[in-house]
């Protein structure tokens, strides 16, 4: 807890794997008097009033019916990142809280994510870590090879911020870009990055080399891609995911790998997060895995902050607030 004279702002905690990030609380409490999760629990008749925010990082604090009740003071929920999947938008507004966002900090990073995991797997990249890491390697095969990215055709499915940049980046490298998305692009924007739009999304699905998924976690979009969705695919296909895990149905993804329906899969998004150290997809080789990092670096977790502080402090001022989420 800091300063009592500055706005109460609910966090998660100041430390640790789920708190903020450490080297962000300094500059935060120039703005704000952040009161940690465990302290407000501790103590709601004294925290509860004070809190005019809550100040999300990393899906923390977990937003219910029992919290908002009990901040009677609440203004804005300030969640980092732009999935908002974790969040009841529904709930939220009926209590006249607002929600805001940071979208364009995470495009960039998240698109070079998108590519990294598309070039590792293409190029077997973990693979030829181990092989070349390994104590029993004796010799190279002149025969271990990958897939060939130059040339080759992209389906991104979803299209918006994070999309186009993916599709931005796929033109340098020569790729021929498909995309499915619930509204086409206007046509100069297609032109820009060499994309055409795919009315059907089995047409993408069946054409692509590469199918990668940026697009929201929403009830319309869970386990989009089934098995059903998997054998439509070229047998030297590989499926990228940098969305949510939800939309993809792991049990058919993992027989997919194991039995040839596809060549390989990288996924920086799962359900749950972790997997249990037991889950059969950590046992495949034909998959790279990486721990939900699509926004971490410096730069932009700095921006995210910086643009959760703007957004709290339009509102507890009455301003318009950027990067507002407008319940549809």
């Amino acid at each position: 807890m800091g300063d009592q004279d500055l706005p109460g702002v609910l966090v998660s905690g100041l430390e640790g794997s789920y708190g903020i990030c450490e080297d962000h609380v300094g500059d935060l409490q120039k703005h704000f008097n952040l009161i940690t999760l465990q302290e407000f629990l501790e103590n709601k008749m004294q925290f509860g009033p004070k809190i005019q925010a809550v100040y999300i990082w990393g899906g923390r604090p977990a937003i219910d019916q029992e919290l908002l009740g009990s901040l009677p003071s609440l203004k804005i929920i300030a969640s980092a990142g732009v999935g908002l999947d974790h969040l009841d938008l529904k709930l939220i507004a009926s209590f006249g809280v607002k929600v805001a966002n940071t979208p364009q900090a995470v495009s960039s990073p998240t698109a070079d994510m998108g590519m990294a995991l598309l070039l590792a797997a293409a190029r077997r990249v973990v693979e030829g870590h181990m092989l070349a890491s390994a104590p029993d390697t004796e010799k190279f095969s002149t025969n271990w090879m990958g897939q060939e990215v130059t040339g080759a055709t992209l389906g991104l499915i979803g299209m918006g911020s994070i999309g186009y940049k993916i599709a931005q980046r796929a033109k340098a490298f020569e790729m021929k870009v498909l995309y499915h998305n619930r509204r086409r692009r206007k046509l100069e924007e297609e032109e820009a990055v060499g994309a055409t739009y795919c009315e059907s999304l089995d047409d993408l699905l069946q054409r692509s080399d590469f199918v990668l998924l940026a697009v929201s976690l929403t009830p319309q979009t869970q386990r989009l891609i089934g098995k059903r969705e998997l054998s439509l695919m070229k047998p030297t296909a590989i499926l990228i995911n940098i969305g949510r895990g939800l939309l993809v149905d792991q049990d058919a993804l993992m027989e997919a790998l194991q039995t040839g329906v596809i060549k390989g899969a990288a996924l920086d998004v799962t359900y749950p997060e972790p997997l249990p150290r037991d889950h059969p997809l950590l046992k495949l080789r034909n998959i790279t895995l990486t721990p939900h990092i699509g926004s971490a670096t410096h730069q932009a977790r700095r921006q995210m902050m910086e643009n959760l502080v703007e957004s709290i402090l339009a509102s507890l001022n009455g301003l318009p607030i950027p990067n507002e989420v407008l319940l549809k």
